[in-house]
Order: structure tokens, then sequence, then C-alpha cells
């Protein structure tokens, strides 16, 4: 169903509170037999999630503007710092 732009799918709860999620939404969630999934309240609406998918945007967020603020440009600059990082702490370097 399609609602002003909203895409809308619907199922259906059995006796013992499940529900069998439509092909297309485990697709576009990238949702595998097993995942768990995130249910989300906003508004008085609930969004359904992949709690995977939101942990690594969370972790996008917490490192926004990390890389300009230590003046990385490329990946040999990460391979470098990470290099640098192990070489304080005492590890061996493995990277690169």
């Amino acid at each position: 169903m399609n609602s002003g732009g909203a895409r809308m799918e619907l199922a259906k709860i059995t006796s013992k509170g499940q529900i069998t999620l439509p092909i297309n939404i485990r697709r576009t969630l990238k949702l595998n037999d097993g995942d768990k999934v995130a249910f989300i309240e906003k508004d008085g609406l609930y969004i359904l999630a992949n709690p995977t998918v939101l942990a690594f945007e969370n972790v996008q967020k917490a490192f926004e503007g990390e890389a300009e603020r230590l003046g990385l440009q490329d990946v040999e600059d990460v391979v470098d710092l990470v290099k640098e990082v192990r070489a304080k702490r005492g590890r061996k370097d493995t990277c690169g």
C-alpha cells in the first residue's frame, strides 16, 4: 500500500504474538533468519529497524568530524595512526 509517499505493508499477529515480516521489508532492512529487530517509538508511531544498522549509524555519528580533527586525509593516514597508537601501547604492529 502507498499512502502519501509512505509505503505500508500489513502482517497478521498469531495467537503467540508473532508476525511474519513481508519479504519486501526483510529485503529493505537486510534482515535474515534469526536476526533481531528494533521497535522505536516516536510520536506514538512505531518504527521497525535493523539494530545492526542503527548501531553502525550511531558509531558514524560519534566519529563525525574526527578525521578532519586528526588531519587524516586518506587510508594511509589511518594506517599510520593505528601503527602509532599500537607502538605507544607496546603492541606488535600488524597493520599494513
